[in-house]
């Protein structure tokens, strides 16, 4: 399901318009986004976390010509899926 696809969805299933199921959308991502930038974890109680995970630097070797590299450490965001979200699926 792309983008377009899910806020019209979300806009019949809610009864709104698209374009306000549209901006709703921008302004979750926005929050979310900001919020772990901000060093703070997001959680939708029944649907799941949004937490930021560090990464140490590690070894590598480049695929294309085998060179051996080093990957910089990082932060990368990670998203876990909650228990009821994990049943529905089930």
């Amino acid at each position: 399901m792309k983008k377009q696809d899910f806020i019209k969805a979300v806009a019949a299933k809610a009864g709104l318009s698209q374009d306000a199921t549209s901006k709703a959308l921008a302004s979750m991502i926005e929050v979310v986004t900001d919020s772990l930038q901000g060093g703070q974890d997001v959680s939708i109680t029944g649907f799941g976390t949004w937490k930021v995970s560090h990464r140490a630097k590690r070894n590598g070797v480049n695929p294309k010509t085998g060179a051996k590299m080093q990957i910089p450490a990082m932060k990368t965001p990670v998203f876990r899926a909650g228990k009821t979200l994990k049943e529905a699926v089930r």
